[in-house]
């Protein structure tokens, strides 16, 4: 038994900081009952270190509680929820000091240019980093997902199947010819490559048709994706669904990236693991991180192999250069289109030189596209459509890809409905 004078010098800390932390309920040492002083057991004493470590690492005195309450019922999974909470917030700091950092070194290098300063330049960026500043701090999950966790494969897979005289063709896009496999020589104009496809080669892309198909869809689909004019509204009569062609789309996708053994993955919005599952049974030590507790606690139970984190898009819990390969698919969307910009920068920050980015969701081909989209549904009443187009952010195809091949990657996209693109960027050697 200790008093609080011992206890707070066996501790390192003063006693008014072990009396705030009894008058939070963090503690309860016994008091004697001649005289009332507390005196401190040793379970005390490792509790109060407990909350020390704790506070160490930032964590707020709501989630210390909560934290040992989760101890104290021996749950270390809940536990291990909570550390990574708390580094997911110390991340988001980092990322954020980081981009300060950056910006105050391209303000030095502007105020070294020759002639006279500027200072409309300095207002400028200033601005911009505001801007992705509030984009990083303002993104929150509206759709809660966490009460969706129990239903997500069975709702997936029962709104998910091949749409009604669809065939299974699709249409890729290269940004240029052989860049996805430096390695290869160049398939030869009208001749059949290794995945049997018939490859033409025209001036500014590569477009490879799938043998036997030309993307078509029956009328009553709605689906015409209009190849002549490269746009298709997929607005018809059946219902909305956004995980149309959801398992032809994650095979491609991990197809694409095709794995080599022990290569290092994430996938960023996993939600239950669908998409790393496929590319964990390819042979690749998958990392998948979801802000859902619930998401990921499936996830686990799927995929016990697998590591599993809490995280989003915006602050990446990883190191620099992490990873071989960055997935992720049905879940870019939920950012607005700044948000996507960061996005897309911490997925490179934490990749290696060579690795590549997978990128499935739904997507419009253009602003063209788009505003097609949006008119025929207005025109057909389709309130559906339109209620998912307003609560989400469809990027749109071309402006990622141009995002991405202006950072040095080679690009190609496959689209499997009038929607839904699968996109893969791989930075050239």
């Amino acid at each position: 038994m200790m008093n609080i004078k011992e206890a707070a010098d066996r501790l390192g800390i003063s006693a008014r900081t072990i009396r705030f932390y009894e008058e939070k309920g963090l503690i309860s040492p016994a008091k004697q009952t001649t005289n009332g002083y507390r005196t401190y057991t040793e379970n005390d004493i490792w509790r109060l270190q407990t909350i020390a470590a704790l506070r160490e690492i930032g964590m707020s005195l709501q989630d210390i509680t909560q934290a040992l309450g989760e101890i104290d019922q021996g749950n270390q999974q809940r536990l291990e929820e909570y550390l990574e909470l708390q580094q997911a917030v110390m991340y988001a700091q980092w990322v954020e000091l980081k981009r300060m950092l950056d910006t105050t070194q391209r303000m030095i290098d502007l105020n070294r240019q020759d002639g006279p300063l500027d200072v409309t330049h300095l207002h400028d960026l200033a601005d911009s980093a505001r801007r992705l500043r509030e984009a990083r701090q303002n993104w929150h999950d509206r759709w809660n997902y966490d009460t969706q966790a129990a239903i997500h494969d069975q709702r997936v897979q029962a709104e998910n199947g091949r749409m009604p005289g669809q065939t299974a063709s699709k249409v890729i896009n290269e940004s240029r010819p052989g860049a996805m496999r430096p390695t290869d020589e160049p398939d030869q104009e009208g001749e059949p490559d290794h995945n049997g496809d018939e490859v033409r080669i025209d001036k500014n892309s590569w477009i490879v048709h799938k043998l036997n198909s030309v993307t078509m869809y029956s009328e009553d689909t709605g689906l015409g994706l209009g190849l002549d004019s490269g746009l298709g509204s997929g607005v018809g009569a059946r219902p909305f669904n956004i995980y149309d062609n959801y398992n032809e789309a994650l095979e491609q996708t991990a197809g694409w990236i095709s794995p080599v053994s022990g290569e290092k993955g994430l996938d960023i919005g996993t939600g239950t693991g669908n998409l790393a599952g496929k590319l964990l049974e390819r042979g690749a030590a998958m990392t998948a991180i979801d802000q859902s507790r619930e998401m990921l606690r499936t996830c686990r139970t799927k995929y016990p192999e697998m590591h599993v984190k809490l995280g989003n898009f915006l602050a990446l819990p990883f190191a620099d250069q992490s990873f071989d390969f960055v997935v992720s698919s049905f879940a870019f969307h939920h950012l607005s289109s700044d948000q996507q910009q960061l996005a897309l920068q911490e997925m490179q920050r934490v990749l290696t030189a060579r690795g590549r980015i997978c990128l499935t969701d739904l997507m419009f081909v253009d602003a063209t596209h788009r505003q097609t989209y949006i008119q025929q549904a207005e025109a057909a009443g389709h309130e559906d459509q339109l209620h998912t187009i307003r609560e989400r952010h469809f990027p749109l195809l071309d402006e990622l890809c141009s995002w991405l091949e202006g950072e040095g990657y080679v690009t190609k996209h496959i689209r499997h409905n009038a929607l839904l693109h699968t996109l893969l960027a791989v930075p050239l050697r």
